[in-house]
């Protein structure tokens, strides 16, 4: 049986992670309230962000910027924009 989890993002009982994807306390706060669900709207977002922002991974300050990102998204509800962006048409 799948592990549950209140998810605060979708802001229902969802499915939950296998296992802490993300290091530390935030990681763990991910691992006990994100969905997978939840987990999966954030990566289509950090993607989008790392590309169209062309995040260096290596560069402690775009990680930082990225967490906060990531934070605001999945805890607080805020969508990330980036201007000047617009999403490819379906």
């Amino acid at each position: 049986m799948a592990r549950m989890v209140n998810c605060v993002y979708l802001g229902k009982e969802a499915e939950g992670l296998d296992y802490q994807l993300y290091p530390g306390d935030l990681g763990l706060r991910i691992y006990q309230s994100i969905s997978k669900e939840g987990w999966a709207l954030w990566q289509k977002k950090q993607t989008m962000l790392i590309n169209e922002l062309k995040l260096n991974m290596m560069d402690l300050e775009h990680r930082a910027q990225l967490e906060k990102n990531m934070e605001e998204f999945l805890f607080e509800g805020k969508d990330v924009v980036v201007e000047g962006y617009t999403p490819p048409s379906s």
